[in-house]
């Protein structure tokens, strides 16, 4: 069984969205050996960093949290869509040649996954493309760019998604995964009161995990 990791790796000089200095994450080394006889560090970063989960709070005031996520949706099958063709935004008209199912988690591989730094003009999803998507009742959708959407008025992408408690995980590392389908285990860190959790994501192609 081949084990996928497509969580993106923390470090100070990583993609981090519209490159703000203060999103970059740091690492500081606050005992290290010989001197202290152990190694220690500490981190401070955004929770919207590399691979991460939005909850509802994110963008509603009143939203559940990130610590409510359904571990049952986050160990299971799902199916990654090559999309690295779209030059902009994915739209509905995009998403229809895939037949997507209700109950699926669906994962977006495009551009993104090639680029090595923050581009302005990455590719995102479409407030058409996340209608049609709640539309179709899947249980998730998870993309490779740091957010699902890209200054949209409103955060119209998110709210399409979150209206109809649709799992939103952004930031995935796709480079190496064809489309197609596997299992995924994405397990996002215990965070109380927080809207956004880093997560470790794994694909894994075989799927009698599910038997």
């Amino acid at each position: 069984m081949k084990i996928r990791d497509v969580t993106m790796t923390i470090h100070h000089g990583m993609q981090v969205y519209r490159n703000e200095p203060v999103k970059r994450p740091v690492l500081i080394k606050v005992k290290t050996m010989p001197r202290d006889s152990i190694n220690e560090s500490e981190i401070s970063m955004n929770l919207h960093t590399g691979t991460h989960f939005d909850s509802p709070r994110h963008m509603t005031e009143d939203g559940w949290q990130t610590e409510s996520l359904p571990l049952e949706e986050l160990l299971t099958s799902c199916r990654v869509l090559d999309l690295t063709h779209v030059a902009d935004g994915i739209t509905r008209e995009d998403l229809l040649p895939f037949d997507i199912q209700p109950g699926e988690f669906i994962l977006l591989k495009t551009r993104n996954s090639y680029e090595t730094e923050f581009r302005p003009d990455f590719i995102y999803l479409r407030k058409d493309g996340a209608e049609y998507l709640a539309q179709r009742g899947i249980k998730g959708v998870g993309i490779d760019a740091l957010g699902v959407e890209r200054g949209q008025p409103g955060h119209e992408t998110h709210l399409s998604l979150m209206k109809k408690d649709v799992l939103i995980l952004e930031g995935l590392a796709l480079r190496d995964v064809a489309g197609g389908p596997y299992f995924m285990i994405a397990l996002p860190m215990k965070i109380r009161d927080a809207e956004g959790a880093p997560a470790r994501v794994l694909l894994l192609d075989d799927l009698s995990v599910l038997n």
